[in-house]
């Protein structure tokens, strides 16, 4: 009987490894390859126009993006530097199988954050969500437009206080650094 009991939980203790280890992992959702071309490093230049969050002004930025979490999702992050000085932000994208939709959320070092999601169609990516910025919320939209070669691209992104009128808010264009020769 002592030696039942020891087969059995030993069964039980190996059972679960031995199960696992024959379910295949999860893979990235396929409309993840969309997001890749976002992947690599980009400078830009650009201009916040004046409005609702301040006087605006020029910028010039880096934004650098990787596929992390075994491709479930795009980080990226930028610096940007204006006349308001510098600032960092974090960007994490990813694909949801239940709604179907892309969902994106940034951070700012400035305490900024988006939340929204991401549509693709074609060469354009366009961000949409609600943008903070010192405690008000705004609606944003950006559409990312990319050069049929994808080593760059245009933006132009609009926000709004009721979903109504839109005001511009940023035109930058942006310039992807070829990746390095394979030695």
């Amino acid at each position: 009987m002592k030696r039942f009991v020891i087969a059995l939980s030993v069964a039980a203790l190996i059972y679960p490894v031995v199960a696992s280890a024959q379910t295949p992992a999860p893979k990235p959702a396929p409309e993840l390859k969309k997001l890749q071309v976002l992947v690599g490093h980009w400078t830009y230049e650009g201009e916040y126009k004046a409005g609702p969050l301040g006087p605006g002004g020029k910028i010039t930025g880096e934004y650098t993006a990787q596929m992390i979490l075994k491709g479930f999702f795009l980080r990226g992050q930028s610096t940007e530097k204006g006349t308001m000085g510098e600032t960092r932000f974090l960007e994490i994208d990813g694909y949801d199988p239940v709604n179907k939709n892309y969902v994106s959320s940034m951070y700012g070092d400035d305490g900024s954050t988006f939340s929204g999601v991401v549509t693709v169609s074609g060469n354009t990516l366009t961000w949409a969500g609600k943008f903070t910025v010192a405690g008000k919320q705004y609606l944003f939209k950006e559409p990312f437009i990319l050069a049929p070669d994808l080593m760059s691209a245009t933006a132009k992104a609009e926000i709004s206080v009721d979903g109504k009128t839109w005001a511009p808010f940023f035109e930058g264009q942006f310039t992807k650094a070829k990746p390095a020769a394979k030695k």
